[in-house]
């Protein structure tokens, strides 16, 4: 939506863009999810056929622990999803387009220091630390959005 917004400034367009993307990052984060996840799954069980073979385990104490390919993608996929809708409703509402933006970076600002801190508090990592570097990387995804999609923009492409 940043990209966009660099270039545009109907709050139609943004809002199509926003859902469009919404839709295709879902999609895509939970595929790659379900793909690496499956990847772990096929090589822990390989390597538990291989123990079997040459300590005889119990193949059904083993199987528990595994990870499950569809739980992972459909996390990742609501995951993505959930903070993609930040942005979305923050631009839903407001036609000023610089208000617009403004705040859509605040609020977009704000839920990456609060996933930041989700993810800390979850995996018991420094709060601060990871909440700041969540924010600065989401800023800087966002800068080079808006910068790289504002210089495309001003080429005019006249090539197409």
């Amino acid at each position: 939506m940043m990209g966009v917004g660099a270039v545009r400034q109907d709050v139609k367009a943004m809002i199509l863009t926003g859902f469009a993307g919404l839709v295709a990052g879902a999609c895509s984060m939970a595929i790659g999810e379900f793909v690496s996840v499956y990847s772990q799954y096929d090589i822990q069980v390989a390597q538990m056929r291989r123990d079997q073979e040459v300590e005889g385990g119990d193949k059904e104490e083993e199987e528990e622990g595994l990870p499950n390919p569809m739980q992972a993608a459909a996390a990742s996929g609501l995951a993505f999803s959930v903070g993609a809708m930040v942005p979305l409703l923050a631009a839903s509402f407001i036609k000023a387009y610089k208000v617009r933006i403004g705040v859509m970076f605040a609020a977009v600002s704000l839920a990456l220091v609060v996933f930041g801190w989700i993810g800390a508090v979850l995996g018991r990592a420094p709060v601060v630390k990871s909440g700041m570097r969540v924010l600065v990387g989401g800023w800087v995804a966002m800068a080079l959005t808006f910068a790289l999609t504002k210089s495309v923009d001003s080429s005019r492409m006249d090539w197409v």
